[in-house]
């Protein structure tokens, strides 16, 4: 089961967990900002009924897999930092953690950090138009599949991008609907 909480204000490592005394985060108030959470098990999920099953559904039809460690990912350093500037995306972005572990961090309601921990069997759903970032905990290291509608697009929005059709329409369904 996915953690999340409220982070802290520190300016440690990026890398540590920076978890806010008890202000843990439910799935409800998640699901509450758009982001979807799913549990499958990461071993042989090529052919993994539930896995197939979501990409029927949300039409899914791109699939790949990353692995970020210092070893494996060429221009380590740079691709963490970029990772982790504030940004948003034209469309969703699905993270499915097949093996290590990382942090993905989503603004809620108020602008305030929530911290999602990923390990092996988490996948989430972040929706188009919501400012987020990523980074490795302090094990340095995780594999991901990277799942995508039609040809990816990785382009970050850095913020801020108030003006952005996207987010004006995250806004109105996330943060300002009743």
């Amino acid at each position: 089961m996915v953690k999340a909480w409220y982070m802290d204000d520190s300016n440690e490592d990026q890398r540590l967990p920076h978890q806010r005394p008890g202000s843990d985060v439910t799935l409800d108030q998640l699901r509450d900002i758009g982001v979807e959470y799913f549990n499958i098990n990461p071993e042989n999920y090529e052919e993994n009924k539930e896995l197939q099953k979501l990409r029927e559904e949300r039409k899914y039809t791109y699939m790949d897999k990353i692995e970020c460690s210092p070893e494996k990912l060429p221009n380590y350093e740079e691709k963490i930092k970029a990772f982790f500037q504030e940004h948003l995306h034209d469309d969703e972005e699905i993270r499915y953690c097949l093996d290590g572990s990382g942090y993905f961090d989503v603004r809620d309601k108020n602008d305030e950090w929530i911290r999602i921990f990923l390990e092996a069997g988490d996948l989430i759903v972040l929706p188009a138009g919501i400012y987020h970032r990523f980074t490795l905990d302090t094990k340095n290291h995780i594999v991901a599949v990277r799942l995508f509608v039609g040809d990816p697009v990785w382009t970050p929005h850095n913020r801020p991008q108030e003006d952005m059709d996207i987010r004006k329409k995250y806004v109105a369904k996330y943060i300002t609907a009743a």
